[in-house]
């Protein structure tokens, strides 16, 4: 793609990574064939193709984004599926992400875009703010019809609701997870993202993945002063917020690496591609670039790790079936495809591929807010292929897959169909085989000699 910036807009960092990427887009389409927002739209424009040609008249331009331009951008889910298929290795993830940030710096939304962004940006990235809201929203409740007659704010009001409530009602039936003690000899040293939505949401995932490292002799720490690793704000186009969270983690995980750290490990796959990005992010930041360099080549996915480790073998005999749902941002953003099922079947369990598994389910951090009509079709469309590979469990790396599937199969369960499968995090499903104890929602009666 030829492109025609100035030198002077070319001395900006960001611009300049951006023409980089614009140059390698050969145009070839290949791109909308996987796009999840093209395949429900049919619009050249909600594809990768069509947002490059949209981002790249908007920077060369260096004009303010049109309410057209920030409509299709917004409609992105950031899966990155167009990246898996781009034969020409555009990173479509930096442009789209500059393209946000530049929206968010010329671009006046409307006040209820604006009321409805600012409340999740000053909610969910804070743990104790988010837990406050999950409580909350059971008052809302009884408005949710009113709520999904109002346009745009209403329904994205009705949808955090409905989400908040479904968790509310996952979380009255979680059992007790906490973490055994850690190795007495330990052969390796990591630290545990805590993270900020997940473990409101499922504190289970994290308790179950301290007990498999401890079982194999590694130690876990949590470093002193992490948080929220950014993402969620991010790709909101809240660069300023997005790195100031992030810097937070830099110095927290760095100072760990300097006592002897082997890995940082992620259970979060979408932060995991956030934070394996960070590099990237503070390249040109004099303080931080050499640290954050070190802390996005020290991160891995979970499973990353334990396919390594020599686990103990099963505890019990499992022969529970399994639908395996790939993250977008564990399949795309880090292309780790293999080794969470690799870990399952090792465990016992019998895996099933889901067709369209390269398809978003449609949450996207926080996409099945902002955009819940198209979240939704994507939910169901998702939901309706695990359900024909008539799996007892669903398993998956990331916590929002996690909140968006069980959301759906417990609305067809709610409709009349057949009862709701639990939707697991897959270090959840690995502790219970190693010994640990059942996740929530699966029955010993399903548990095939558990």
């Amino acid at each position: 793609m030829q492109t025609s910036f100035s030198q002077a807009q070319l001395a900006d960092p960001a611009t300049a990574s951006s023409e980089k990427i614009l140059r390698a887009c050969v145009h070839c389409g290949f791109c909308t064939a996987t796009c999840p927002t093209y395949l429900l739209l049919g619009d050249e424009l909600d594809s990768p193709r069509g947002r490059i040609y949209l981002i790249k008249d908007m920077l060369e331009g260096a004009k303010p984004a049109s309410p057209a331009v920030v409509k299709h951008i917004d409609r992105c889910l950031s899966c990155l599926s167009c990246m898996t298929t781009c034969p020409s290795g555009v990173h479509y993830m930096h442009l789209v992400d500059h393209a946000r940030a530049y929206i968010e710096s010329t671009h006046r939304r409307p006040l209820a875009d604006r009321l409805i962004r600012a409340l999740i940006a000053s909610v969910l990235p804070y743990p104790g703010r988010f837990r406050l809201a999950l409580r909350a929203a059971k008052l809302g409740k009884p408005f949710l019809p009113l709520l999904r007659r109002i346009p745009s704010v209403g329904e994205r009001l009705a949808a955090m609701l409905e989400l908040a409530a479904n968790v509310a009602r996952a979380r009255r039936s979680q059992k007790d997870a906490r973490a055994t003690t850690g190795p007495s000899a330990p052969k390796a040293r990591v630290a545990l993202l805590e993270g900020c939505a997940q473990p409101v949401l499922k504190p289970s995932i994290n308790a179950a993945a301290m007990r498999l490292l401890a079982r194999a002799g590694v130690e876990v720490v949590t470093a002193k002063g992490e948080g929220c690793c950014g993402a969620l704000v991010h790709h909101m186009g809240r660069q300023a917020q997005a790195h100031a969270l992030a810097a937070r983690n830099i110095e927290a995980w760095h100072a760990e690496i300097e006592r002897g750290l082997d890995a940082i490990l992620i259970t979060a796959s979408g932060c995991g591609t956030t934070i394996k990005d960070y590099g990237f992010m503070f390249r040109n930041d004099r303080k931080l670039a050499e640290k954050a360099a070190r802390v996005s080549a020290a991160t891995k996915d979970i499973s990353e790790y334990l396919v390594g480790l020599d686990l103990p073998a099963p505890a019990r005999p499992m022969g529970l079936s399994v639908a395996y749902h790939s993250a977008c941002s564990m399949q795309h953003g880090q292309k780790i495809t293999e080794e969470p099922k690799k870990l399952l079947r090792a465990a016992g369990f019998i895996v099933k591929d889901v067709a369209e598994g390269h398809i978003c389910c449609g949450s996207a951090g926080v996409y099945n807010i902002l955009q819940p009509k198209l979240a939704g079709e994507l939910r169901e469309r998702k939901v309706g292929h695990i359900a024909r590979t008539r799996a007892e469990v669903v398993a998956t790396g990331n916590i929002g897959c996690i909140t968006q599937i069980a959301k759906g199969f417990a609305d067809r369960a709610r409709a009349g169909g057949t009862a709701a499968p639990p939707v697991l995090h897959t270090v959840e499903l690995l502790d219970w085989a190693l010994g640990g104890p059942i996740p929530d929602g699966v029955t010993p009666a399903g548990s095939r000699g558990a």
